[in-house]
């Protein structure tokens, strides 16, 4: 190496005089605000250990709008909640009163059809109780009647000039009851107490004696014993038609006469035998 050649030195730099002198100024006017601010504090405060680091103004701002943001989605989250919990409840609310409302309509449907239905039993019980009772007096008169003509002649002189006896017992109150009705309605299906088909008169007759018979006619003339139309009694069974087959029946009282409901235009009429001759006669007494 000549020894003319520059050697870097390892001394640092010198400072310029200006630099130092600026930068003394500054660290002596930050001490001499220090020692001002401790000389003004108590006398014994604690030096400071924490310091805090206060959030910007901008930090803030945001802060307050994310938390007033978040209240308001909590609040109205659980509005929602509220609102759907009073909806359910209206909901099961009106379901639950419908469920009563037809409950109670079923009910009140069952009582009056109920009601109705023993109205109609106490009714056609009362018609019965009548139709018996009216039965009852006019065999009554019959018998009585009967029982005059008897004693004045000894038997009654039918309208064929035959010699008929008087209805006794059960035939008296069949041939009593249906002579009761006569002049009443005819009614297709009538069974009374105002009213009557011809198989509806004859079944209610003889249930005025205590026997039951069929409501259908053909069912009627079926029944007990075939006798001839000249060897009737009062209380026998005339039918219009073939015996197991009939269409019309009457019921026979004596004297050459016979009692039905004959058609809608002559109700219940009492006819003699020779004004529509039936086809044949049962006996069930």
């Amino acid at each position: 190496m000549s020894h003319t050649a520059h050697i870097p030195s390892h001394r640092k730099p010198r400072r310029s005089a200006s630099k130092l002198a600026l930068r003394a100024g500054v660290a002596g006017g930050v001490l001499g605000t220090i020692a001002v601010a401790g000389a003004a504090g108590p006398a014994n405060a604690e030096p400071v250990t924490e310091t805090i680091e206060m959030p910007t103004l901008g930090s803030l701002d945001a802060g307050t709008g994310l938390a007033s943001a978040v209240a308001a989605s909590a609040e109205a989250s659980q509005q929602e909640a509220l609102d759907q919990n009073l909806r359910t409840q209206e909901d099961a609310a009106l379901l639950k009163a419908a469920k009563e409302a037809k409950t109670a309509k079923a009910q009140a449907d069952r009582k009056a059809a109920a009601e109705r239905a023993e109205e109609a039993r106490l009714k056609a019980e009362q018609e019965r109780k009548e139709a018996a009772e009216r039965a009852s007096r006019d065999s009554a008169r019959t018998q009585l009647s009967s029982t005059s003509a008897s004693n004045d002649s000894g038997s009654t002189a039918s309208d064929d000039g035959g010699q008929t006896q008087a209805p006794t017992g059960s035939a008296a109150a069949i041939v009593a009851f249906a002579r009761a009705q006569i002049g009443d309605a005819y009614v297709s299906g009538g069974t009374g107490p105002n009213s009557w088909d011809c198989s509806g008169l004859v079944q209610a007759a003889y249930r005025a004696a205590g026997i039951d018979l069929p409501r259908i006619s053909y069912e009627q003339s079926s029944m007990g014993t075939s006798v001839s139309l000249s060897n009737l009694q009062p209380g026998d069974i005339l039918y219009w038609g073939s015996r197991s087959g009939s269409y019309h029946v009457a019921i026979y009282v004596g004297g050459g006469k016979y009692v039905g409901a004959q058609n809608p235009s002559s109700g219940v009429v009492e006819h003699t035998m020779d004004w529509d001759t039936p086809s044949g006669a049962v006996r069930i007494l």
